[in-house]
């Protein structure tokens, strides 16, 4: 899931409740990756920012990977930025092609644990 450049604060809140997700890309026309919004972006957003777009308040200085990165590459970049969520990107366009969160890692991690 994504929204664009667009949209505004309060979309972006009725997706992160809704989809029950914590982070959030942010696209620009092209599907490049412009950016990442967080609940905890959100949290801190006043009721006065509802109305606004997203770009007010993403972060726009994102770390990311490509579609060949190791696990354990994700995981060292996430523990030592102390970030939740890393954005896959085609290396070429810049395109997003997906995120890893926490969640994703952890989910694996138990997978691999039962085998």
């Amino acid at each position: 899931m994504t929204v664009t450049v667009g949209a505004t604060i309060r979309e972006a809140m009725e997706i992160l409740q809704t989809l029950e997700i914590r982070h959030l890309p942010i696209v620009g026309a092209s599907n490049e990756l412009v950016g990442m919004l967080s609940d905890r972006d959100l949290r801190s957003a006043s009721r006065e920012l509802l109305d606004k777009r997203v770009t007010e308040i993403m972060s726009a200085d994102l770390l990311s990977v490509g579609p060949t990165a190791e696990a354990a590459e994700v995981i060292d970049l996430m523990v030592e930025s102390k970030i939740g969520a890393v954005p896959v990107v085609d290396e070429v366009n810049g395109d997003l092609l997906g995120i890893i969160s926490y969640i994703d890692v952890l989910r694996q991690m138990r997978r691999t644990l039962a085998d």
